[in-house]
């Protein structure tokens, strides 16, 4: 039987992706531990770390106190081998994460998007002033993932529209493309904010859950068996529109605030609530914030009313077994919120899923567009070992 002369360099480069792994998740290993954890030989790991060694993807971090003898090299991933970026674009700011290749973030920057209707050069001139104020080299980056408001085709990965960033449109990825890179990706903010939850936030070790997006405007992320569902055009996850009963049904789809489900939980119809219950706030989100810190239960209860028809539609459909509520309205309201939520959902729903407050700390649209980043870096540059 003829042999595959490919096979040992495939398991080298499978062995090596293992080991990298292992030393991301589970911190610096000396090599006897990382051959007992990858089933490998004292002698094929201490070849394996010499391998990676030399690609300049790990570097001795420290020593282990054994018995008599000397201490054992712990081996890491050396965090500056690879950097991606991450961005929450927005009408009125641009937000910029770098992290390294460990998944540290090494700077966070916000800047003005000026005018906004060149968005490569805005991209490209915030992303050059992260990496400089990390003293990082634009050419380290490996990936770039993008998270805006707008619907993503996740066929072409275009954003196919967008009410708020209406320069964003079918051509801009291409564009951005040629000014950094092939590896820039453009995300649903949602859709991230579910990655982020899944990673770091509410929904670890879950890969059939939900995540619902309250404030400004409602949005949806939905991730079953540990993939995001975008649906066809993009347009999975639009919850704004949503029918609800005694809410009329929108007269011009182009106008994002006429959703039935966006006329029933959004800032105009809970302010109405808010003056009802004496509620004082600027905005939803505040007044969600004052109720939960004075204890304003029938304002909470009422809010929360609210928020289960559209997380009851969902749990009914897709029975994911754990939503997320976040946005403004789920971090102000936090676990009190999604307590009632959970509540009012049990009343009317067969499935009664369980309701829990993010838990993602910072910006989890920036968070989620890091983790999609890291993702596909380090299949990149490890995958890249021999």
């Amino acid at each position: 039987m003829a042999r595959n002369p490919g096979t040992p360099q495939l398991l080298r480069r499978l062995n090596d992706r293992t080991a990298l792994e292992l030393l991301l998740s589970e911190g610096p290993l000396t090599r006897a531990e990382l051959g007992e954890r990858t089933g490998l030989s004292k002698v094929t790991a201490g070849q394996l770390l010499s391998r990676l060694e030399d690609r300049g993807l790990v570097e001795v971090a420290g020593q282990r106190a054994g018995g008599r003898g000397p201490h054992a090299a712990l081996y890491g991933v050396v965090p500056s081998s690879a950097y991606v970026a991450g961005l929450e674009v927005l009408p009125e700011s641009i937000t910029v994460g770098v992290a390294d290749i460990t998944g540290k973030i090494v700077v966070e920057v916000t800047v003005d998007p000026s005018d906004g209707r060149d968005p490569v050069r805005t991209v490209r001139n915030a992303v050059q002033r992260a990496c400089d104020t990390a003293h990082i080299d634009m050419s380290q980056l490996r990936a770039f993932v993008i998270g805006t408001r707008g619907v993503v085709d996740p066929r072409t990965g275009d954003v196919r529209f967008s009410y708020d960033l209406p320069s964003w449109h079918v051509g801009v990825l291409a564009s951005l493309r040629e000014r950094l890179g092939a590896s820039v990706t453009i995300e649903n903010d949602v859709n991230l904010v579910a990655l982020a939850e899944h990673r770091h936030g509410a929904a670890v070790g879950h890969d059939d859950f939900a995540v619902v997006w309250a404030g400004v405007g409602q949005g949806l992320g939905v991730m079953l068996g540990g993939r995001l569902h975008r649906g066809i055009t993009g347009g999975a996850g639009e919850i704004g529109w949503l029918p609800v009963p005694g809410e009329p049904l929108p007269v011009d789809v182009s106008h994002p605030q006429s959703g039935s489900f966006q006329r029933l939980v959004g800032q105009e119809a809970l302010a109405g609530l808010a003056d009802i219950y004496g509620v004082a706030g600027a905005t939803a989100a505040d007044q969600v914030r004052t109720a939960t810190a004075t204890g304003n239960d029938a304002y909470l209860k009422e809010v929360a009313g609210r928020l289960a028809v559209g997380v009851a539609a969902i749990a009914v459909v897709l029975d994911p077994g754990l939503i997320v509520l976040s946005g403004d309205l789920g971090r102000a309201g936090g676990p009190a919120l999604a307590e009632r939520v959970e509540q009012a959902v049990a009343k009317v729903c067969p499935s009664q899923p369980r309701v829990a407050a993010t838990a993602v700390a910072g910006n989890p649209v920036l968070r989620g567009a890091l983790v999609a980043a890291l993702e596909q870096a380090r299949e990149q540059v490890f995958s890249d070992t021999v």
